[in-house]
């Protein structure tokens, strides 16, 4: 049979428009499937976006680590015994971890608990003080607005300059106020703004970092009166290097500086960024995984419902496929045009699903944007173009699975049987 046979396509058209509620409730499964199909990718890569979204840019590989009472006696100290961590064990990590890549010693300045501690002309305000090295912002990024960060001289300067968050410049500036080279006093210290930032994560998250303000980790450490304290480090492994194995590795380091018992697991307390995020990369594979398998059931419901419509259509045609077969029809045409007839039932029927359906998710993302309503666990619901082409093609091959069986039904029958049929 030639595909663009026009009389053929116009006998189709025919057969499918002869029973027009038949044809539309067919048509209606495979349409509802693969609409049923989107709309449930869209939400689950919704869900993927928004927990992506809180995470921001963080690295992935990462792991964070304090200190805290240690549980076990030993070498003479006692159970409860508590310590810090120093200058001298973020040199020991360094020169004795070669899987680390980045480390980042850190110190919270004290106040911004309720109180304010930030002072600029009249306006004061309670905000967080981040002693930090350049290196964090490789580890947990944020975005730049004005300016600049901080930098290696003004660690080694211990200069007194300071990196607000948005928060902090809506407190403490009015809105047509150039921040950079202003200063605050944070203290009683004053410290030189020399930049602005946002973070680049979602929700309650974004709103914590907005309100802080960083200065170099030595000038905190001075101004603070710290010593050679540190709070907590940040650290990532190198790539192809597990995370679990630059804690482990640091874990048990720094047990042994400290005299920590190396059986004592809450002494050094950690956080794994790296499976956390593989938890939940496993998670929304799942969930991919049960999207499909429910969707393509669905869209399969349709596509069987189409093959025994088919049958029924085979079975009402069976004198004119008689007459077909008599007249020098052959068995291909025959099979091609009901296979036709089944793809271009579940492409139309699918195509307006896929529309409909994308349509759905586009408007379902206007609305969240303009009415703010984004939130940290469901953003941006989309779908990949990939996975649309992909569902389109598995209804293809379904539409001509479905019409394969009412074809193989057609020419079997014997010519002289057809025209015999009533």
């Amino acid at each position: 049979m030639r595909f663009f046979d026009l009389d053929k396509w116009q006998e189709i058209y025919n057969a499918l428009k002869k029973n027009k509620l038949r044809t539309f409730f067919t048509a209606f499964g495979v349409f509802w499937g693969l609409f049923m199909l989107i709309i449930m990718l869209g939400a689950g890569q919704g869900l993927n976006n928004g927990v992506n979204q809180d995470m921001g840019d963080m690295a992935t590989n990462s792991v964070f680590m304090w200190t805290r009472r240690t549980t076990i006696p030993y070498k003479g100290f006692p159970r409860g015994r508590f310590f810090r961590f120093n200058n001298s064990d973020t040199q020991a990590l360094k020169d004795n971890i070669p899987e680390l890549e980045y480390i980042a010693p850190r110190l919270q300045g004290w106040g911004g608990d309720g109180n304010n501690n930030v002072v600029r002309n009249e306006r004061t305000g309670a905000f967080t003080i981040q002693g930090d090295c350049p290196e964090y912002f490789l580890i947990d990024p944020v975005r730049v607005l004005k300016g600049r960060m901080i930098n290696q001289l003004d660690i080694q300067e211990k200069r007194k300059i300071a990196v607000i968050g948005v928060k902090v410049f809506n407190d403490l500036f009015t809105p047509d106020e150039e921040p950079i080279n202003q200063y605050i006093r944070i203290q009683g210290v004053y410290f030189k703004v020399v930049g602005m930032f946002e973070s680049k994560k979602n929700s309650q998250q974004a709103e914590h970092e907005n309100q802080q303000i960083f200065i170099p980790f030595t000038t905190l450490q001075q101004v603070y009166n710290y010593g050679d304290m540190v709070g907590w480090y940040s650290m990532t492994a190198r790539e192809n290097v597990p995370a679990s194995q630059v804690e482990e590795k640091a874990k048990k380091l720094l047990k042994a500086r400290h005299s920590v018992h190396p059986d004592d697991e809450r002494a050094v307390g950690s956080f794994n960024v790296e499976n956390e995020f593989r938890k939940m990369v496993n998670l929304f594979t799942g969930i991919r995984w049960l999207i499909w398998i429910v969707g393509t059931g669905t869209l399969l419901a349709g596509v069987i419902g189409v093959g025994n419509i088919m049958l029924i259509v085979v079975r009402e045609r069976t004198k004119e496929i008689g007459i077909q077969r008599a007249i020098g029809a052959t068995p291909a045409s025959i099979i091609g045009q009901i296979i036709i007839e089944s793809v271009l039932l579940t492409t139309i029927a699918g195509y307006f699903g896929l529309v409909l359906g994308v349509g759905l998710l586009e408007g379902l993302n206007y609305l969240l944007t303009q009415t703010g309503a984004d939130s940290s666990m469901f953003t941006n619901p989309e779908i990949d173009f990939k996975m649309a082409v992909r569902a389109l093609l598995i209804l293809v091959v379904a539409g001509t699975l479905a019409g394969m069986i009412p074809a193989r039904r057609a020419v079997s029958i014997k010519p002289i049987d057809a025209l015999r049929d009533e």
